[in-house]
Formats: C-alpha cells, sequence, structure tokens
C-alpha cells in the first residue's frame, strides 16, 4: 500500500515537472499585434493566446500597437525586457518587406528573432467578377491585348502584392498600371466594385469573398496548389515561376532573449501550434496551417532568404514609397 502511494506520487511529481518544463514563465505575457483589432493577425493573435494560456496557466494579453508599418509594435517589444514576458504576433511581411522602403527605427535581421513557424498566408492572383475573362490564361490574353490599359491593385507600395504584379508585367511583357492602398480592404473593395479589374492579394483576405463571387479567383502565386481550390493553376505552371509569395505568421522576440529561453518559448509554442483546434480555427481565419516544425536556426535561416530575396526585388524594379 505504501508502495504504492510512494510510485504513484513520484508519477504525479513526474507529471507536474513535465508540465512546468512548458511553461517559460510564471507571469502574464503579452502579445504585441502591429495591427488594430479586429484585423486578420489580431485574431490569429487570439487564437494563439487561448491556446497559449491554457499552456501557461497564466493570462496571455494581445495588445494592439499599430503604425508606422508595424515598426510601433516592434520598437515596444524591444524596449520591454528580453525576459519572455513580451512577445510580438504578426505576419513576416513587416520584417521583410516594409523595411525595404520604410526605415523603422530597428535591424530587421538583427534586433528581431523568430521563435515559432506558425501559420501561412500565400499570393492570389485574383479579378474583379465583371472581368472578361474566366481563368489565368484568358486574362493573361486578355492584358496582352490591352497594353497600358488595366491597372493592379496592390495592399501596399513596396509589399509583395506589389512585387508579384510588377515581376508578371516584366516576365509576360505587359503593362499593367499599378494602383496602391493602405491595406488589402480598400484594394478589395475596388476590385469587388469593378473600378480596378486585378488584383494580388493574401489568401488570408481574399478567400472568405471567392465562394460568393464577389472576386474571380484566377491563379495561386505560391509554389504549389491551394488545397481548397485544387483546379486553380498555380503562376509557375503558367509559366512564371517568379511569381512565387507567401508570409509566414507567426511569434518574435527581441533578439536580446537568452538562447535556453528561446528554447523554452519555442517548445511551448510548437504544441500550442500542434493543437487541431487551433489549426482548425487558423483554417477558418483564412490562413493554412503550417504542421512542419522548423528549428530555431532554420527560422532565421528561413527569415533571411525571405528578407534578401525582397531587398532584391525592390532594388531590381526600383520600388520605394511615394
Amino acid at each position: 500500500m505504501r508502495r504504492s502511494f510512494v510510485l504513484l506520487s513520484m508519477a504525479l511529481a513526474a507529471t507536474f515537472q513535465a508540465g512546468s518544463a512548458l511553461a517559460f514563465t510564471d507571469k502574464p505575457v503579452k502579445l504585441i499585434v502591429p495591427a488594430p483589432p479586429g484585423g486578420t493577425i489580431d485574431v490569429f493573435a487570439r487564437i494563439i493566446s487561448d491556446q497559449l494560456a491554457n499552456e501557461l496557466k497564466q493570462p496571455v494579453i494581445v495588445e494592439n500597437r499599430p503604425g508606422a508599418g508595424g515598426a510601433m509594435a516592434v520598437k515596444y517589444m524591444l524596449a520591454q525586457p528580453a525576459d519572455g514576458n513580451t512577445l510580438l504576433v504578426t505576419v513576416t511581411n513587416i520584417l521583410t518587406e516594409v523595411p525595404h522602403v520604410l526605415k523603422g527605427g530597428f535591424d530587421a535581421m538583427k534586433d528581431v528573432k523568430p521563435v515559432s513557424q506558425m501559420a501561412r498566408s500565400v499570393m492570389v492572383f485574383i479579378a474583379s467578377p465583371q472581368f472578361p475573362a474566366k481563368d489565368a490564361k484568358e486574362a493573361l490574353a486578355y492584358i496582352k491585348a490591352h497594353p497600358g490599359q488595366l491597372s493592379f491593385a496592390s495592399y501596399s507600395q513596396g509589399t509583395a502584392s506589389q512585387y508579384a504584379g510588377v515581376i508578371l508585367n516584366q516576365k509576360a511583357g505587359l503593362d499593367m498600371q499599378h494602383v496602391p492602398f493602405p491595406g488589402s480592404a480598400p484594394a478589395l473593395a475596388q476590385v469587388m466594385g469593378n473600378q480596378i479589374p486585378l488584383m494580388f492579394d493574401g489568401s488570408v483576405t481574399s478567400k472568405p469573398l471567392i465562394p460568393s463571387g464577389k472576386v474571380k479567383l484566377l491563379a495561386i502565386g505560391y509554389k504549389s496548389r491551394l488545397p481548397e481550390y485544387p483546379n486553380v493553376p498555380t503562376m509557375a505552371e503558367l509559366g512564371y515561376p517568379e511569381v512565387d509569395f507567401s508570409n509566414w505568421a507567426g511569434v518574435f522576440a527581441s533578439s536580446k532573449t537568452p538562447p535556453a529561453l528561446m528554447e523554452k518559448i519555442h517548445t511551448t509554442l510548437q504544441k500550442v501550434n500542434a493543437s487541431q483546434a487551433v489549426q482548425a480555427r487558423y483554417v477558418a481565419t483564412g490562413f493554412e496551417p503550417i504542421r512542419q516544425e522548423r528549428s530555431l536556426e532554420q527560422l532565421s535561416t528561413d527569415l533571411l532568404a525571405e528578407y534578401s530575396r525582397n531587398g532584391e526585388i525592390v532594388k531590381n524594379f526600383g520600388i520605394k514609397l511615394n
């Protein structure tokens, strides 16, 4: 009887220690979001916060700090102690695209480190409902037959939404005119209203509009087709492999965070990300879940590769903020 009690006590202690090993802090955690409440990345952060609070047994608070192309949020996070209690939740474009055209007062590749890669938004090529083409091949032929007469919207100057259009112009011999907007929502409103016929947009904001026919999906600007649209080709399949863009969403920390603590945070967030309930909520929000785990070193390599590629595009095409 006593031996059984001792064994049970040891088992409970081991279970407690295993659970505690995942808890990288015994204080409330703040997730800083570089966007206003209600936006896509805000919703994404709240999906993470719910599950992370369950893992840590601590409150996890989402704090919105929009402005300056994401720099307000990044600089706030960097100004806090690098103890894992203040983390950044964002999509990679504020670190790999915006800094090439807008100086934010920090070094995106030195001051910030990725901790967890969780979901992805891929580029899609869309058209207004009235655009006279039923698929991408017809669309490209129509654009080519009307040089200088058609425009494409982007969700901001100096972003992949613009990169994709200018690259397609060059590679396909087109002459589309670029019209930038301050975000996807106002750009999509113009596309839905047929004021601007074409756009390269992130899948997260376009997906909800496709089933109802508010926008027309022409092609996928990513290396592989989307599972929910198996018959829609990629731009690579159409002959333009350079039009391959995506941003991943995840959690980032100050580069001053001790390596052992970074590993603990990484392990905890990977457990959060593995939750089927969390992944289902990603899909409902329009993100593609990322199920393959990447090490901290691999994440930093991925981020640098994305940053470097975008820097070359900005340089080669002379892209800058007006």
